[in-house]
Order: C-alpha cells, then sequence, then structure tokens
C-alpha cells in the first residue's frame, strides 16, 4: 500500500509545530555603538519556550560569518565585539528552544563610526552627565569642608570671647587684691639715718 504523502503531512505539522516552531524574535535593535564594539539587543513572544539565542553577525557584501550561540540564558542582549572600524554589518539574531531555533529575525544593518569621528564628537567643551555628576559631588564635598572650617573658626572665636570676658572681669580683683598685700607688707619709710639720729 502507498501512502500519499500529502495525506501524511497534516498529521506530522502539528507535532514539528509542537517542538521546533519558535518566533523569529522582535525589535532587534543595536545599541552602545562603538568603533569596536555594540550590543544587538532583542524581544520575544511571551509564552516561548525559549532557552538561549543564536547571532549571525556578517560583514556587508563578505562571506564570511561570525555565530555566536548561548544557551540555558535568559539574556535578550549581546555583546558584539572586535568589530572594524567605518564597516558595515548586518546582524539576525534566533530564539533556541529545547527542540530547535527560530526562523532568524528581520536583518539589521547598522556601521561602525570612523575613529575620528568618535573622537571629534566627544569634543573637549562637552560635558557628560556623569562628568556634571563627578562635579557637584566635588563641589559638595568642598562646601562641606569650608562649613566645617568656619565652623570651627566661630568656635574658638566665641572661645577667645568667652575668656577674654572672664578675664577682663577678674583684672579689677586682681588689682584690688596687689594693692592691699602691698599695703599690708609695706613698712613707714623713713629718711635715711633719721633713727640714728634719734638715738644719739
Amino acid at each position: 500500500i502507498h501512502s500519499d504523502p500529502v495525506s501524511v503531512w497534516p498529521f506530522q505539522r502539528p507535532l514539528r509545530s509542537r517542538y521546533t516552531l519558535l518566533s523569529a524574535p522582535l525589535n532587534v535593535t543595536i545599541r552602545e555603538l562603538e568603533v569596536n564594539s555594540a550590543v544587538v539587543t532583542w524581544e520575544i513572544l511571551e509564552g516561548d519556550p525559549v532557552i538561549g539565542f543564536a547571532i549571525t553577525q556578517q560583514k556587508k557584501d563578505v562571506r564570511m560569518l561570525r555565530f555566536i550561540q548561548e544557551v540555558n540564558t535568559t539574556t535578550r542582549s549581546c555583546a558584539l565585539w572586535d568589530l572594524d572600524e567605518d564597516t558595515e554589518y548586518i546582524v539576525h539574531v534566533q530564539s533556541i528552544s529545547m527542540g530547535g531555533s527560530s526562523p532568524p529575525s528581520q536583518p539589521v544593518l547598522f556601521r561602525t563610526p570612523k575613529e575620528s569621528e568618535k573622537m571629534a564628537s566627544k569634543s573637549p567643551d562637552e560635558v557628560t552627565m556623569e562628568e556634571v555628576g563627578d562635579a557637584a559631588q566635588l563641589r559638595a564635598g568642598e562646601l562641606i569642608i569650608i562649613v566645617v572650617v568656619l565652623v570651627m573658626w566661630a568656635g574658638v572665636i566665641a572661645l577667645f570671647c568667652r575668656q577674654y570676658d572672664i578675664i577682663k572681669d577678674n583684672e579689677p580683683n586682681n588689682n584690688k587684691d596687689k594693692a592691699k598685700n602691698s599695703s599690708e607688707c609695706s613698712t613707714p619709710e623713713h629718711p635715711q639715718g633719721g633713727l640714728l639720729r634719734s638715738n644719739v
């Protein structure tokens, strides 16, 4: 008995789709584009039993490919490294499940910048948000030090004024005590030789 392959196909298709067919990754995007590196990100449909990803990276108009595959991960991004400057690349992303891989995503074309362009894009006058944050932290630290020094000086001046007032208040009393002590200890002054003359 010869079976018609067309009649068998409807029974095989659900079994195949159950284990191997995944949706292709969506919203594939290139971020953090540098001269020699980039980061590719993507999304997957909710409910897809994805256990990893595979990325195909190719220079435009060049047959040589780089294939990056990682399993047992839920990450939705991957770093692309060792890229050539001022070069166009094409990237596809596939999801991986226990039963196989999804179709490749829509191709994403990007171009790495030139080293000179990257350096020129960040001029010396350009201030990044990180540099602004660092400068603000530095100013805050300087302000705290200035406030602490001023408070210490104010404390020293206040202490000096207090001690000065105490010394000033005690000064007339000390003069009176000194005058009193000197009057008690002193003897009447007599002309020199006066007593001797009276005894003669």
